[in-house]
């Protein structure tokens, strides 16, 4: 099995673990916790009762708790693949007279995708108080179907206001829950849901420029040295042409740690470029990535299967529909880079 060939089943299964989150993303029982939860039944006898309890104490941390680790795996990666571009990619293409210009777009974007993260982690995302409660609670009405009116956190004993949720990671309710984004260690609310999108295509646009950048040094290299039009000695003896293959395998072997740079920024750009489309069209519905989890399966977050209150989830012809909170295009994205804020009442 060459080398080509591994690499590509990389990349096939990559790509279908990115299909089966998506697919099971949201729901409580998916096929990665019957996995994991069958090898924990198998491993666990077998397993010293100190690895289980430390395993277990990891897993809670990274993934149950606020921690700088994932944001700290960004800056690493990132300066990973920004060393590769400045000290090799960086001096090829000035060789074949690309302009300062173009070479320069990737720092900017840097510079502009810096800001936009850091307001990302820093900027409240629109936390529920005791102080705001009061005008938190009339900023949105209560759709009756997926947020109804007198309900109260467990957690915080504050009154719930429509399309809030209590994150179990930060331990706060949120005004316009949308996620916990473990990569900016911070819930995405209200306040900072702007900062989010733009930090998203602010990273598209990055990765593509780099991956445009590094594909025309690669293709350049590829036409300069006239290997499309050579031939080479097949392990039958046979003279064949030089087809694509053997030029992707030539350039894995000549630029290998740049050809690894390349499928890197193409597999988060059309990563990311998906998760940014799926966010913006919430945006222009007036839908967070919450109530749209929920409204797959018509799931009220207060009634359970065995409720008899007929007056929770009885279903006004008004409150029936799913994007109940749109209001057009126009005043959607309004709401998101202009959020309402708290109404406070004048004391006499």
């Amino acid at each position: 099995m060459d080398f080509l060939t591994l690499f590509a089943i990389y990349v096939v299964v990559v790509l279908t673990c990115i299909v089966l989150v998506c697919k099971y993303s949201g729901q409580q029982q998916t096929p990665f916790n019957v996995i994991f939860n069958a090898v924990v039944k198998v491993v666990a006898p077998f397993t010293p009762k100190w690895l289980q309890k430390f395993s277990q104490w990891t897993l809670h941390r990274l993934f149950h708790q606020r921690n700088n680790m994932f944001i700290c795996l960004h800056i690493l990666l990132e300066v990973a693949v920004y060393t590769e571009f400045t000290y090799e990619v960086f001096g090829f293409c000035r060789e074949m007279d690309t302009t300062l210009t173009s070479l320069s777009v990737p720092y900017v974007l840097l510079a502009i995708k810096t800001f936009f993260f850091y307001l990302c982690i820093k900027r409240d995302p629109g936390t529920v108080t005791k102080k705001k409660v009061a005008g938190q609670l009339h900023i949105y009405q209560y759709d009756k179907r997926m947020f109804h009116p007198g309900i109260s956190c467990p957690t915080c004993q504050l009154l719930k206001p429509a399309r809030s949720k209590h994150c179990r990671v930060c331990n706060r309710c949120v005004q316009r829950f949308d996620h916990h984004c473990i990569w900016v260690n911070n819930c995405i609310g209200a306040q900072n849901t702007r900062y989010f999108l733009l930090y998203l295509f602010s990273v598209c646009a990055m990765a593509g420029d780099m991956a445009l950048l590094t594909g025309d040094m690669l293709l350049h290299a590829v036409l300069r040295s006239g290997l499309l039009a050579a031939s080479y000695i097949d392990e039958y003896g046979q003279q064949q042409p030089a087809g694509p293959v053997f030029v992707v395998q030539h350039l894995f072997l000549t630029f290998p740690r740049i050809v690894f740079m390349l499928g890197f920024l193409v597999f988060v750009f059309f990563l990311l470029a998906g998760y940014a489309l799926f966010h913006s069209y919430l945006a222009l519905v007036n839908q967070t990535a919450n109530e749209w989890y929920k409204s797959r399966g018509y799931i009220c977050q207060h009634c359970h299967p065995s409720a008899t209150a007929d007056h929770l989830c009885n279903p006004a012809p008004d409150h029936s529909k799913r994007y109940y909170y749109s209001r057009g295009l126009r005043r959607n994205l309004g709401e998101i880079f202009f959020p309402p804020q708290p109404v406070q009442k004048k004391q006499n």
